[in-house]
């Protein structure tokens, strides 16, 4: 027997007998230098088939159980047959658990091929990649949007006000600083390089047109979903993402809780509140960014801008942008959301997997974006 020795007496054993390998006292992280060294020096003996009996451990870690499943590997290694690994019941969760984010994935061979045939492939690999992406994503739309008309349906018993108003005091009353800082910054740009191209021509007075109808159609909403998606979106993901590597979700569904009314839409419904009033704030800081510059470069006095911005801009230019606001948050709290949903029990699956959702919510809010100028000019919007 193997044993190792401490004041109190062996806090942790493992021995050979006649192809049973059995285990017991505290296999934790304090013990695992010794049992480490060990392990690696253990010799089975002749048996082709060994049975693993841990059941007499007495406290078992994710060090411990690491070593467990390392021995069993290697024996499985030499050619032999581990028929069980028996633990306690009370730690077999997370013995599975860590047998399945430490199991190595299994990648196909693939044949030798010209460098042009390899990029081929994997243009193929990752245009399947993204349509699989993309259904999988649409069947989780379709499930929201079930479960947002019973939500509407019986408000009161699904709608969780506290949350959804948590939500857009996180996402829409702590972004206002950066957004209102870099909306200002964002005019002061747009303005400058508008003076700078337009007194060519001698019509810088255009400058406060130009402005008005950038920052209310375009920029001012582009900027802030951008803003958001990096912000909140990122931050919708890794909250999930970290409940599924603790276990918080599944206890939650053990305790027949609804992931979607609880986790879900008062997410969604929140940013869908926030970003509107937050485009609506970042357009006013774009103009008075854009005012202060022409005030300096220009000598246009704050009334006058007002003026002329007055009669350069309608209505139909803000409600064009405010209009888009709901759909990009939508789409930036379901990306969100999803890919929390989508991490797997380990930690470098929440970066991952935060970092996509970033850029998949930034390449939609631009696609959604693009669509709706195309769609505002055969509107003549």
């Amino acid at each position: 027997m193997t044993s190792i020795e401490n004041a109190v007496g062996p806090s942790a054993w493992f021995k050979v007998e006649r192809g049973v390998f059995k285990a017991g006292g505290r296999w934790t992280i304090a013990e695992s230098a010794g049992l480490d060294r060990d392990l690696r020096a253990l010799d089975p003996g002749p048996a082709k088939a060994i049975t693993m009996d841990a059941s007499g451990i007495e406290r078992l870690d994710s060090t411990g159980a690491w070593l467990l499943l390392r021995t069993r590997r290697a024996m499985e290694a030499t050619g032999r047959t581990v028929e069980a690994l028996k633990v306690p019941e009370r730690y077999a969760a997370l013995l599975k658990n860590l047998e399945q984010d430490d199991k190595p994935e299994d990648r196909p061979r693939l044949p030798r091929m010209s460098p042009w045939r390899y990029r081929l492939y994997r243009i193929g690999k990752a245009t399947v990649s993204a349509g699989q992406q993309g259904w999988r994503m649409l069947g989780y739309l379709g499930r929201v949007t079930v479960e947002t008309g019973e939500m509407i349906m019986a408000p009161r018993k699904n709608l969780r006000f506290a949350a959804m108003v948590n939500q857009v005091e996180e996402t829409g009353i702590s972004a206002l600083p950066i957004v209102g800082l870099l909306s200002f910054l964002i005019g002061v740009v747009i303005a400058y390089q508008g003076i700078t191209q337009l007194q060519k021509f001698g019509a810088q007075m255009l400058t406060m047109d130009g402005l008005g109808i950038i920052t209310l159609r375009e920029m001012g909403v582009l900027m802030t979903s951008i803003i958001i998606a990096g912000r909140s979106g990122s931050a919708f993901t890794a909250h999930i993402g970290t409940m599924r590597v603790n276990q918080e979700i599944d206890a939650m569904q053990t305790m027949g809780l609804n992931t979607v009314d609880t986790l879900i839409l008062p997410r969604i419904i929140g940013l869908v509140i926030a970003l509107p009033l937050l485009t609506l704030y970042a357009d006013i800081m774009g103009l008075i960014g854009g005012a202060v510059m022409c005030y300096f470069d220009l000598g246009i006095s704050i009334p006058a801008f007002m003026r002329e911005l007055q009669q350069a801009l309608s209505v139909k230019a803000l409600m064009v942008g405010l209009v888009k606001a709901p759909v990009f948050a939508f789409v930036i709290a379901l990306v969100g959301c999803y890919e929390g949903f989508q991490v797997e029990r380990n930690a470098a699956s929440v970066g991952l997997l935060t970092t996509r959702s970033v850029v998949e919510s930034v390449f939609l809010v631009i696609v959604l974006d693009a669509a709706f100028s195309v769609m505002f000019s055969v509107l003549g919007v």
